[in-house]
């Protein structure tokens, strides 16, 4: 499958590039307008009929085998082995957050006097030092 996936990559760089050299090669409508008034040559290396119709169908081609390139590595990255049918199956879930007793508030709803713990629920040991609330806090703003 290796073979197959890196031949299709080959085809598709190689007829991107050419496709972008024959692009660059053509000339745009505007150029049969100053060839009329007597500023240019007609083209005269492919003929008369100029270099419009070899060089348009080239690129259609090209083209093609571009677009069918791609939608075949596509395919064959979207193919998986085993019976997945999701991408998200192989997602880790994040563990949910720890709660510690007593701080079930969201801090900056509290009500102003609320804002360090009691006494009480402190761990044996640990140095709880209160915080001031700031001014106004928890509190809707009026108009």
């Amino acid at each position: 499958m290796s073979f197959v996936l890196n031949a299709l990559l080959a085809v598709q760089i190689l007829s991107a590039l050419v496709m972008i050299g024959l692009i660059l090669v053509q000339h745009g409508k505007g150029a049969d307008m100053g060839a009329a008034f007597g500023s240019g040559t007609s083209g005269s290396l492919f003929g008369a009929s100029g270099s419009s119709n070899f060089l348009s169908r080239t690129t259609a081609a090209l083209a093609t085998v571009f677009f069918v390139t791609t939608l075949a590595l596509a395919y064959f990255g979207n193919v998986r082995s085993g019976s997945s049918s999701s991408v998200l199956e192989g997602v880790v879930q994040p563990a949910a957050p720890a709660v510690v007793p007593g701080t079930e508030q969201i801090p900056g709803n509290a009500p102003a006097g609320a804002a360090s713990a009691p006494a009480s629920t402190a761990a044996p040991g640990s140095s709880s030092v209160p915080v001031p609330a700031a001014p106004g806090a928890g509190q809707i703003p009026a108009k």
